[in-house]
């Protein structure tokens, strides 16, 4: 008969080894997913471009999350003012697979809706009703469902990976017309995500956590006019792009402690802004005002 020291003690490596094998995976489910020295490809609309021509702009505020945790990334931003999903499709060899990112992350959906019967439908039903037209010289709208499933498919088939980003809101009022048009939208995303095994930065759901918890329809939380983002906004988008790419808490943290020279930055910028526009305004009144006044 064997004594039980021999088995306390095996149970006891047993247990520890168990722990350092939990430990060890637990390490690389939470490694970040993209590496120093990879591209990111910014693909979007005039949030997205805000988000770079901004100091303190989303895809800014994503570059600086991911060096302060030691990834260092060269950004490629694509995001052009009114586009909708079937513009990207057009321009997505040109502005993205030309630049030869490691990855790209869609932001797209807000223009599809929000520009009315210059939108994109949502699928074929939503054709087959009517109702929507096309600017001279616009690429072929198909669909927003087709649109953004050939993006997925061609970035790929480069050797890109996608992030989707769910569409953020059209006005802070969850309850208004463009916000209920834009969920069947972001459904079609989440499961396009879910089908390809792509990852998800699910803003939509961030944002109206975030604004049922103000509870101020009524004022501006998270954009400067109900679409484009204002500072919160920016950083509500980052932290939902960084998580996408697999920061554990720590490391958002550490990221979000990088940021405060850039929304600095961007405070002084738009005072510059401010006070040449105030200059240039000042400027056309005088030139206008009549001669010895």
């Amino acid at each position: 008969m064997f004594p039980s020291k021999p088995l306390h003690f095996s149970r006891q490596v047993c247990s520890t080894l168990a722990l350092a094998l939990f430990v060890s995976m637990s390490a690389a489910r939470a490694e970040i997913a993209v590496k120093s020295g990879e591209k990111i490809a910014f693909l979007g609309d005039s949030i997205t471009a805000g988000g770079w021509s901004n100091p303190a702009g989303y895809v800014r505020l994503v570059v600086a999350g991911l060096a302060a945790n030691g990834v260092t990334v060269e950004a490629v931003p694509a995001g052009i003012s009114g586009h909708k999903s079937n513009q990207m499709l057009a321009r997505l060899e040109k502005d993205v697979l030309s630049k030869k990112p490691q990855w790209m992350t869609l932001s797209c959906g807000v223009n599809d809706v929000w520009h009315g019967p210059n939108g994109v439908p949502l699928d074929e039903a939503a054709t087959a009703g009517g109702g929507f037209t096309s600017k001279p010289g616009e690429p072929e709208k198909g669909t927003y469902t087709k649109n953004i499933a050939a993006i997925l498919d061609q970035a790929k088939a480069a050797g890109v990976r996608p992030v989707l980003l769910t569409a953020t809101v059209i006005k802070e009022d969850l309850a208004s017309p463009e916000n209920q048009k834009l969920e069947p939208y972001n459904k079609v995303l989440r499961a396009l995500a879910s089908e390809q095994k792509v990852p998800l930065a699910d803003l939509n759901a961030q944002f109206q956590e975030r604004l049922k918890a103000v509870n101020t329809p009524d004022k501006k939380v998270l954009t400067s006019d109900g679409v484009h983002m204002n500072q919160d906004g920016n950083k509500l988008m980052a932290l939902g792009v960084l998580k996408a790419f697999n920061l554990s808490e720590a490391e958002i943290q550490r990221a979000e402690a990088a940021w405060g020279p850039l929304v600095v930055q961007a405070e002084q910028a738009a005072k510059a802004a401010a006070a040449a526009k105030a200059a240039e305004q000042q400027k056309a009144a005088e030139s206008k005002a009549p001669a010895g006044k």
